[in-house]
């Protein structure tokens, strides 16, 4: 089984990465391959909506989104996390998941959201990473309370003070390995989903 962590912070080890490794640390007790992956500080831009990537499962743009779909594709379980930037996630990670959830390669994989934060903000931009995973079929694995973290964003060392924030991440890297056992153990397919029906507001017309 893999697993891989997303880093949504342009601090490469910052926050937010203090908290990815605090799940990573679970993932390998277990003996599952866990991988972080830095989305970095280079430009990625937004979806242009070309729907080249509904042909190709791929994006034109050539950039860290490509690079994580080639690793996407044999993952078994996900790991988002972000910094708070005016109560929600950062800019480049939004346009990154705009992008990689449009190809549409996450259907049945189990999926956690993690926020670091300073102070606020911190409920709304866990709720803005999960709602990515509830319209892509995927199982989302909770805690014992939000998975969020405290400390400010280039200072790791801050958040080792976050005892609360630290357990509940490793709850809930605890609840994926179970869910992750727990989906091979039990070997079934996924659904068989009806064809979409997709329809505007307007007069319930098919679009």
């Amino acid at each position: 089984m893999k697993i891989m962590l997303v880093n949504g912070s342009p601090h490469e080890n910052g926050s937010t990465a203090r908290a990815l490794k605090e799940a990573q640390s679970v993932f390998k007790k277990h003996e599952i391959a866990a991988t972080i992956f830095w989305i970095g500080i280079e430009p990625i831009a937004g979806c242009t909506a070309c729907k080249t990537c509904q042909s190709t499962g791929r994006c034109y743009q050539k950039d860290q989104v490509n690079a994580f779909l080639e690793k996407a594709e044999d993952t078994d379980g996900f790991v988002f996390a972000s910094p708070v930037y005016f109560a929600g996630i950062t800019g480049p990670l939004k346009c990154f998941m705009d992008r990689v959830f449009y190809c549409g390669v996450f259907s049945g994989k189990p999926a956690a959201a993690i926020v670091s934060c300073r102070r606020g903000g911190a409920s709304t931009a866990f709720d803005q990473i999960n709602k990515y995973f509830q319209i892509r079929n995927m199982p989302v694995v909770s805690s014992q309370y939000w998975n969020l973290i405290h400390g400010n964003g280039n200072r790791p060392d801050e958040t080792e003070m976050d005892l609360e924030g630290l357990q509940t991440i490793r709850t809930m890297a605890e609840n994926m390995v179970w869910l992750l056992k727990s989906l091979k153990a039990g070997g079934y397919e996924l659904p068989q989903y009806e064809k979409r029906v997709r329809t505007d507001f307007i007069r319930g017309r098919e679009i």
